[in-house]
């Protein structure tokens, strides 16, 4: 071409959860049955949606106002009714105004970075998410911007390494908060919390809270909201219906805007998602029209606490079968659907491999490892895919240093979940006793 036509950031944009699946679909064309421990879909696993929340559903089809465009904002009486639930809480307060619907997140967290200046940064953890972590990094023409968390302190944040950063970094103008946490399925106590309002306070910052899962915790934790505990700092919640009813492919998220009156630049920001919205006309309308019917339905809470028992037993099998291995960190979760499992320090080398009978996958293993400069916990999940037919995401594509892997929470069969995390178990201690 003429003239370059991508910019530099572009380079940042990388999604291994997916990217995973290719070469997983390169061992299904060998005759391989792939156990799929790579992305959080519910349906994927075989979760339904239960069939009285599909039938709201269906009626909702049957009216032909559904097939019509709906306000720009979103339809005012579910962002009445999700104003009405946030204020319930007894935090911040606000209106109906004050939420904006998005095509899912992903459209969301886009948005959100493609208007901040790209010199302004918003510091988010490691191991990141990856649609935050390479959104962040492409508006800004660089690498993310970090804080750590603690494999060896129950996931928690580094607060002191975000302090740190925050404070000698003026281009920060925003923390990314992910509670629960994916990739780590960590729910973060009050007084972490609390933490990141006052260094938000004192540094004149504004906060995000990704809370896709804020109704998936179990094993007696609680995910406390933005909401609840912000004060008066200026600040987005991100929440969504895609993980909790469960429907992904509905597409449907929603931005809160709290004290957006606060601070005039951030309040440009929100007028400026208003907008950006406005130009596209609006969001799906189906998702939108069922969130107050589902949410509002005696059934639906205890369904919910029903799906989040199921969840919190898979996660006490999953810490009973590699907890006690002695060459990683183990942390039990509480919420979301994800356990992130690291190497200990020196655990990993290039040397170590797994006993491959398919020659077919033992030569499609050669040509992954070949083909790029490959890092040690990669390799491992690599191994993984063509002698167990497990597939995993390494932690090094979360924008982390770290090595180790992410896997779901997710099997509704017991029976195949202990299949799975026993042939995990079996194949770290393999792997790491290889050489």
């Amino acid at each position: 071409m003429r003239q370059q036509l991508l910019r530099t950031g572009a380079n940042e944009l990388s999604y291994e959860i997916r990217g995973i699946v290719k070469k997983a679909e390169q061992l299904q064309k060998i005759g391989y049955d792939i156990q799929w421990e790579n992305i959080g879909d519910p349906i994927e696993k075989d979760n339904r949606m239960p069939e009285w929340m599909r039938n709201i559903i269906s009626e909702l089809v049957q009216d032909s106002k559904t097939f019509g465009y709906c306000h720009s904002k979103g339809v005012p009486a579910t962002r009445e009714f999700l104003a009405e639930k946030t204020n319930a809480l007894g935090g911040v307060q606000i209106s109906q105004d004050d939420i904006l619907f998005f095509n899912g997140l992903g459209d969301a967290i886009s948005k959100v970075y493609q208007y901040i200046l790209p010199t302004s940064r918003i510091i988010g953890p490691s191991p990141a998410y990856s649609t935050h972590s390479s959104a962040e990094a492409a508006h800004a023409n660089a690498h993310p911007l970090t804080y750590k968390l603690d494999p060896q302190n129950n996931w928690y944040p580094d607060m002191e390494d975000l302090y740190l950063k925050v404070k000698y970094n003026p281009n920060i103008v925003g923390i990314l908060i992910i509670n629960p946490d994916n990739p780590t399925g960590m729910v973060y106590p009050q007084e972490i919390l609390k933490r990141f309002v006052e260094i938000a306070k004192e540094f004149d910052l504004f906060l995000i809270c990704d809370e896709i899962y804020h109704n998936v915790t179990y094993n007696g934790a609680i995910a406390h909201q933005l909401a609840e505990y912000i004060e008066d700092v200026p600040g987005l919640a991100l929440k969504g219906i895609s993980k909790e009813f469960p429907w992904p492919g509905s597409r449907c998220g929603w931005i809160e805007y709290y004290n957006r009156d606060n601070d005039e630049q951030f309040d440009k920001l929100c007028q400026t998602l208003d907008n950006a919205k406005m130009i596209e006309v609006c969001s799906t309308k189906l998702p939108q029209l069922a969130i107050p019917k589902v949410m509002s339905d005696p059934r639906y809470l205890p369904y919910r606490k029903a799906e989040n028992e199921k969840i919190g037993k898979r996660s006490k099998i999953i810490a009973e079968l590699l907890g006690d291995l002695p060459y990683i960190y183990f942390n039990e979760t509480f919420g979301a659907f994800y356990n992130t499992i690291i190497f200990k320090d020196d655990v990993l080398n290039q040397k170590q491999s797994l006993k491959i009978e398919n020659p077919q996958a033992k030569g499609l293993l050669d040509e992954w490892l070949n083909t790029e400069e490959i890092k040690n916990d990669k390799r491992f999940v690599y191994n993984l895919l063509a002698s167990k037919g497990i597939c995993v995401v390494p932690i090094s594509s979360f924008c982390s240093d770290l090595q180790g892997f992410r896997v779901t929470l997710l099997e509704e069969n017991e029976d195949t979940l202990r299949d799975t995390f026993g042939k995990i178990r079996e194949a770290i201690i393999e792997y790491c006793t290889s050489a």
